[in-house]
Formats: C-alpha cells, sequence, structure tokens
C-alpha cells in the first residue's frame, strides 16, 4: 500500500459532473478528481485553509513555539502542545526550500514525515513540480500553499511556519482544540474567509467556491456555472458568477 493510500485508501475514478447537480458532505470533496497543477491546488485547499488559520490563531495567540521534535509536538507557551507532521523547511540565506523527505542529514523520525511523502506521491501522479523536487527556490507564499494543501489534504487542523532564525520548519497541527473555534458563526465567515482568498490569490472564484463548500460539507445545489447554493445543518448560502467564473455576489 502506497503513503498516499494509506490516508485516502484505493483512487476512484472521478464521475462527470451533471450540468445540475447535488453533492454532499467531505465524501463528496475527496472524491474530486485529483489536481494538476498549483493553480487547481489552491483553488481547492485555499479557502478552507484560510479558515482553519484564523481558528489557530484564535488558539495560540501571541505564544511564541517550541518544538519536541523527537516527541512529534509543538507547544505554544505552558499550556498548549499538538501533534505535528514536518513538511519541510525554508532557508533564509539560500532562499530555498527542502522537503522533510529529503533532508536525510537530519534524521527525521519517518512517523513525522509520512504527509510529505503523500504529498510527493500525490506530486509524482499527478505531474506537479511544487510537490516532487526535493529542493528548489521558494518565497512566503511557497511556503504558505505547501501548509494550506497540506492542511487540506489531510484533514489537519492547520499549518504552521515555525521560523527558528536561520530559517523556518512548516508543520501541520491536529488538535480539536483548533477545529472547534468559532463553530457557532461557522456559516457567517464563508464570505469574508472567502473574499480573504480571492483577494490574496489570483483563482478560478467559482471552481474554489465549490471546493470551499464542499471541504466544510455542504450539500451543493449547482445551476451550470452561473450560481452555487450549499445547504447545512438548515443554512442556506448561494455564489453567483459570470461567464468568466468571477464572482458577482455572495449571500448567506
Amino acid at each position: 500500500m502506497s503513503i498516499f493510500s494509506k490516508f485516502f485508501g484505493n483512487e476512484e475514478k472521478p464521475q462527470p459532473e451533471a450540468q445540475n447537480t447535488k453533492v454532499q458532505t467531505n465524501t463528496a470533496f475527496h472524491s474530486l478528481p485529483p489536481c494538476s497543477s498549483e493553480q487547481e491546488l489552491i483553488e481547492r485547499y485555499g479557502a478552507i485553509a484560510l479558515e482553519k488559520q484564523d481558528n489557530l490563531g484564535e488558539v495560540i495567540g501571541d505564544n511564541n513555539w517550541n518544538a519536541d521534535i523527537p516527541k512529534g509536538v509543538i507547544s505554544f507557551g505552558d499550556n498548549l502542545e499538538f501533534p505535528i507532521q514536518i513538511l519541510g523547511t525554508f532557508s533564509h540565506s539560500s532562499q530555498t526550500w527542502l522537503w522533510a523527505w529529503a533532508n536525510t542529514q537530519s534524521g527525521l523520525p519517518p512517523k513525522l514525515i509520512e504527509q510529505a511523502l503523500a504529498l510527493k506521491e500525490y506530486g509524482e501522479k499527478n505531474n506537479i513540480d511544487l510537490l516532487t523536487v526535493s529542493q528548489f527556490e521558494a518565497d512566503n507564499n511557497d511556503l504558505h500553499l505547501i501548509g494550506a494543501v497540506a492542511s487540506g489534504m489531510f484533514d489537519a487542523s492547520a499549518y504552521y511556519i515555525a521560523d527558528y532564525g536561520q530559517g523556518a520548519m512548516v508543520v501541520t497541527i491536529k488538535s480539536d482544540l483548533v477545529d472547534k473555534q468559532k463553530q457557532e458563526i461557522s456559516h457567517l465567515r464563508i464570505p469574508t474567509i472567502f473574499s480573504q482568498l480571492i483577494t490574496q490569490h489570483e483563482v478560478n472564484h467559482h471552481n474554489a467556491f465549490r471546493c470551499y463548500l464542499l471541504a466544510k460539507g455542504y450539500t451543493l445545489d449547482e445551476q451550470g456555472s452561473s450560481k452555487i447554493t450549499g445547504t447545512k445543518d438548515g443554512l442556506t448560502i448561494s455564489a453567483g458568477f459570470d461567464e468568466l467564473g468571477r464572482l458577482v455576489k455572495i449571500e448567506a
């Protein structure tokens, strides 16, 4: 069994979408066809990642971080400790990213780089250089993209960029405490979070919004490419798009 199959099981062939379709829950999200580019990755995982980062910020506040690699945890202050997966490191001096699976000199525990290896396998299957090239020139946007993809793909609670002076380590975090943040206003946050995404990134708004709602477990009613309506727990949100897939209006 491959590393990727360990997380998701056997992949199924995607079914063609109908002109008007209804799909439901995170099962539909994880059944989407594989991404084949960085653009598709940010459209699929960008919005839900932003929401998770907002949740993480509420929990950790301004506390400094400390990592215990042998133990496989990261802590913030005296009372917050979370298990982690290590994705890789960024060097400030050379401005390069090094994937955790390629960092053989550090002797990282195999159990802490499982997600990094799964991303490598995903990239090999779908020809995405970002996920397969062991070391490359990078910037801060690349670190956030890698963290966002991992947190979305593996249902992590969030990602964190742990700066240690000479460089930074990107990890994913799993925590029920983070997951439960702002749940009472989860529905009403969607327009704000999605507006942040399309302000910060060049994405197809229609595709990104669809993926965001699926990631949150909404049932979708789609009217071609012009409108998406999502329902969950008796609440409804809808968005309209122009012929280029750009957001025209959103109502929750």
